[in-house]
């Protein structure tokens, strides 16, 4: 399996700092294409012209990881794409060994690398597992098994994967894990310092929205309200008590989350 069989999908926020490492450690010969959430004309003129094999799609403003993605893969020519975090760096033959467990297992809907999943996993005497869901820094898509349909859009940020994965086992699709694939991924850290304030006013709100979202889907509106009220409540007594004592930076970091 070549690799002009693949592309790479990446969407940005921001990331300047960030996405250029991600960018080195791709082949030259993958199309990459980069989402980036904003209208930065120079960011996308500087990306460009460094690595000839990647297009930089500008957004406009910023519509959320889901959608960027979907916008990203609905580029997508090749049979396989790889949705990867521009804070994760691709270890040396990690594509190689995505397409080697794509080959062996080619009934997959979905490839993780199977380091940094936050569970322990036992491979026992297989270098390969089969797992109902995975972490999204790096997730290696089957694209014809998905037919155009690829994250809700109602999630703007969290829960994008977590749903997919959900999708795919709905759908009797599979996932696997792969040891021989390691990404390294720093968590957390896409977006540049300077950025992190504006990121961190928004993240709770999206969190929360999320969190609804996602119960409502899978157990109904009620469910969902009752899981979702005491974090509420307790972000909506936090404002309204740092605003009452003009504690503005606690308010910022704390709006809603």
């Amino acid at each position: 399996m070549e690799m002009n069989e693949l592309s790479i999908v990446i969407t940005t926020f921001k990331s300047e700092l960030k996405i250029f490492t991600c960018l080195d450690a791709i082949p030259s010969n993958i199309k990459t294409i980069v989402v980036e959430n904003s209208n930065n004309e120079s960011f996308k003129k500087d990306i460009e012209k460094k690595y000839k094999n990647v297009n930089c799609i500008l957004t406009g403003e910023n519509k959320g990881y889901a959608r960027a993605n979907n916008i990203g893969l609905s580029k997508v020519k090749t049979e396989f794409a790889l949705v990867l975090n521009p804070d994760a760096f691709l270890e040396i033959n990690a594509i190689e060994n995505f397409l080697k467990t794509a080959i062996k297992y080619n009934d997959f809907w979905i490839i993780g690398p199977g380091n940094d999943q936050g569970v322990n996993l036992n491979f026992k005497n297989s270098d390969t597992i089969q797992v109902n869901n995975l972490k999204g820094f790096a997730i290696f898509l089957n694209i014809p098994k998905f037919k155009g349909k690829f994250f809700d859009e109602n999630f703007f940020l969290y829960f994008e994967e977590i749903d997919l994965c959900m999708n795919v086992k709905k759908n009797g699709g599979k996932i696997y894990l792969s040891q021989n694939i390691i990404i390294k991924h720093e968590g957390a850290s896409s977006v540049n310092k300077l950025n992190k304030i504006e990121l961190e006013k928004s993240r709770n709100w999206h969190w929360m929205w999320s969190t609804f979202y996602f119960h409502k889907k899978y157990k109904g509106i009620f469910i969902a309200s009752i899981l979702i009220s005491p974090k509420f409540l307790s972000s909506l007594i936090k404002v309204v008590f740092y605003t009452l004592t003009l504690n503005k930076e606690k308010k910022i970091f704390i709006t809603l989350g």
